[in-house]
């Protein structure tokens, strides 16, 4: 019988809290300034964009007590039991003054009007904590998710720089109360499931992977909640009642990152940031594509599974996925399917998720060798945007060099994440010439009819998906290597 408990325990900077008022769709920022008046996190977009809310949370993993820079904004209270949250307020230097971060962000005049400046201060805080000599493209990465309207970058660069010269990681006060912290979140986890609230504000924290499934089976309907990169914004944005939600980002579990020979393995709470690795290093064009999804903090937050189960027609990892063979493990209660992931997507909004079911793990294939395959993501801005379109392509040449194998898929030309089929079958057995691909363009209007919004007109986002074959015919057969998921300005 698993033990309940009506309380969420964490860490507030240096404190042990304890709360059993918790709403559902409580923000960790509305929790931090209006409960706890610590405003020098602050409330800019309110969708994770801008990074003014940017705090730092501790959580445990299989390799220690690790820190991340989140957007409290869109980050639910509930979903920091059992963690650490670090505020700016908590920082201080050896002497009781700035903190080094601080110190190099007024020295070298990385603010004016300073509304934006805690923001970056802790995802600068969480960059020094990782890499103490970064790189001028470590800085930019670590800074995609801050926005500033009046300093200008260059100041806060420099600064970023600088950090090390105004004191070192091991003295810093996350280092000094490292033992307290590991030993008072391992003390928080008890193995008790969280409940707290009833009707039309519960929230649940499931004790692990199998409670979950008792938890989905008892409230199919319940919200899943695991990085709140895209259910942050229905509350936020759409004011939408999500209860009951249950919180499944501290699932060990569902962490797990297992390589094989031929496939990568990702468990459905793995954020983007841990899939880094994994993904990039047996399947290169997945480096920049994950480099362009949000900010860092976004990436630290958002899920693989989140991504695939929420079924945006413009999520950025479906398509590329698709395009690889990529299947779907869905757990309901002990029982277990696993389908084809282009299967799983059935309509706008419309997924093949049973009531009580939940994505437990993707199992990726792995290009094999002497194949071609390339992601290209097209937005307005190189950073921080949201798909228009993209397209992922997927070759594989016989000895004769035509067509043995071929899937495409696209985003943002339908309701769903969709493969190419007519163009794939255009496509098959002919020679892999530019004749052959201009021939297979006018299968396009048979796979897909875009629609115009903000983000792209739907004769720009056709002719773009036309293009981006063309563009991956001449990168495969130019002997250059294939420019994996570059910037377009649509």
């Amino acid at each position: 019988m698993t033990e309940i408990r009506s309380e969420i325990r964490f860490m507030l900077n240096g404190v042990e809290t304890a709360l059993s008022d918790v709403r559902a769709d409580e923000t960790l920022l509305d929790y931090l300034r209006l409960r706890r008046a610590l405003r020098g996190t602050k409330e800019g977009c309110a969708e994770g964009d801008c990074g003014a809310c940017t705090v730092l949370v501790g959580r445990l993993t299989p390799d220690g007590l690790i820190y991340e820079s989140v957007n409290a904004c869109i980050r639910f209270l509930g979903s920091v039991n059992g963690c650490h949250v670090v505020t700016v307020e908590h920082l201080k230097g050896q002497d009781g003054g700035l903190h080094p971060v601080q110190q190099a962000m007024v020295d070298f005049h990385g603010s004016q009007c300073g509304f934006c400046t805690p923001g970056f201060v802790m995802s600068l805080y969480a960059l020094w904590m990782r890499r103490t000599d970064p790189t001028e493209a470590d800085i930019e990465k670590a800074l995609q998710g801050n926005l500033c309207r009046c300093t200008g970058y260059q100041p806060i660069v420099k600064a970023a720089r600088a950090i090390s010269s105004y004191g070192r990681v091991e003295t810093d006060v996350l280092a000094s109360e490292r033992a307290r912290v590991e030993a008072t979140l391992n003390a928080l986890k008890d193995g008790a499931r969280v409940e707290i609230g009833q009707d039309g504000q519960r929230l649940v924290i499931p004790a692990s992977v199998e409670d979950l499934a008792a938890v989905l089976e008892a409230e199919p309907e319940a919200t899943i909640v695991a990085g709140s990169t895209d259910v942050g914004l229905w509350v936020t944005k759409f004011m939408r009642e999500i209860t009951p939600v249950v919180f499944i980002a501290h699932l060990d579990e569902l962490h797990t990152v297992t390589e094989t020979d031929g496939a990568v393995s990702v468990g459905a709470c793995v954020s983007y940031t841990e899939a880094f690795s994994a993904l990039s290093r047996r399947i290169p064009a997945f480096g920049p594509l994950i480099d362009r999804i949000g900010g860092e903090q976004v990436r630290n937050m958002g899920t693989i599974g989140g991504n695939i189960a929420n079924g945006s027609p413009i999520g950025d990892t479906p398509p590329p996925l698709i395009a690889l063979g990529a299947t779907v493990t869905l757990r309901k209660g002990e029982s277990r399917r696993t389908i084809a992931l282009e299967d799983f997507f059935i309509d706008y909004g419309k997924q093949d998720r049973r009531p009580g079911e939940f994505v437990e793990r993707i199992d990726v294939p792995v290009p094999g060798e002497g194949t071609h395959y390339a992601v290209y993501k097209l937005t307005k801005r190189r950073d921080e945007d949201i798909t228009a379109a993209l397209g992922a392509f997927h070759l594989t040449l016989a000895a004769d060099g035509t067509v043995a194998a071929v899937r495409i898929a696209y985003g943002g030309m339908a309701a769903t994440p969709k493969r190419a089929t007519a163009v794939e079958a255009a496509l098959a057995g002919k020679p892999w010439s530019s004749e052959t691909v201009e021939a297979a363009l006018d299968a396009y209007g048979k796979d897909f009819a875009p629609i115009s919004d903000m983000r792209a007109s739907a004769d720009y986002r056709m002719l773009a998906a036309r293009n981006l074959l063309r563009r991956f015919h001449l990168e495969t057969t130019s002997g250059l290597p294939v420019q994996v998921s570059r910037y377009e300005a649509a």
